[in-house]
């Protein structure tokens, strides 16, 4: 029997040929946003196709949860489901509040995902940014929340909004805003000294 052995060429072969990439789940207990493992590997993969071809390929997401009505959305549709139904979701948000640090840290770990997803992807809207200052630095109960239970979320919060906007990844961002942000790092690390 041969064993396995490492061929870039045939990689980048495999790559170039690539037109869609679909990520199936088979459950509702976690969303797109919920891990780092979902961006990794699907964004991973379109991030590949992307630097051999020059543009993204199809992107999907299978939804398996009921297994007699499996449905495929588009990667951008997915994305937009649970960033209504989820990230910015005022219950979500009320119930990340109840479990203090650990909450916080959800919201910034949220964030996060969709930054990478976005970052590899390319498939998260401008107001998906907007939005998530609103619901959780503009809205003052839920900025005080997560300074005071969380700090270090805060300040990685306002970064990684910052760093979208650096990378051209949220584009229709105004100065007032990347103040705010900037101000909002300076001031969780100065809780956090």
């Amino acid at each position: 029997p041969s064993s396995p052995f490492p061929n870039p060429e045939a990689f980048k072969q495999r790559l170039a040929q690539m037109q869609i990439v679909l990520h199936n789940q088979d459950n509702r207990e976690h969303d797109l946003l919920d891990s780092d493992d979902y961006y990794q590997f699907q964004g991973g993969l379109t991030a590949a196709v992307r630097s051999i071809q020059g543009k993204n390929p199809q992107t999907y997401f299978g939804d398996n949860s009921i297994p007699a009505q499996p449905r495929v959305r588009q990667l951008r549709a997915e994305i937009a489901r649970v960033y209504r139904s989820r990230v910015v979701n005022p219950k979500w948000i009320a119930g990340m509040m109840r479990h203090g640090y650990k909450g916080a840290f959800e919201m910034a770990a949220t964030v996060d995902f969709l930054f990478a997803y976005d970052a590899t992807t390319k498939c998260v809207e401008d107001y998906m940014y907007q939005g998530i200052v609103q619901a959780y630095l503009l809205d003052p109960l839920v900025s005080e929340f997560i300074l005071y239970n969380n700090p270090y979320a805060l300040r990685d919060i306002a970064e990684k909004l910052l760093e979208a906007s650096q990378r051209g990844l949220w584009q229709d961002v105004n100065i007032q805003t990347i103040d705010t942000l900037r101000n909002l790092v300076h001031q969780a690390e100065a809780a956090v000294e």
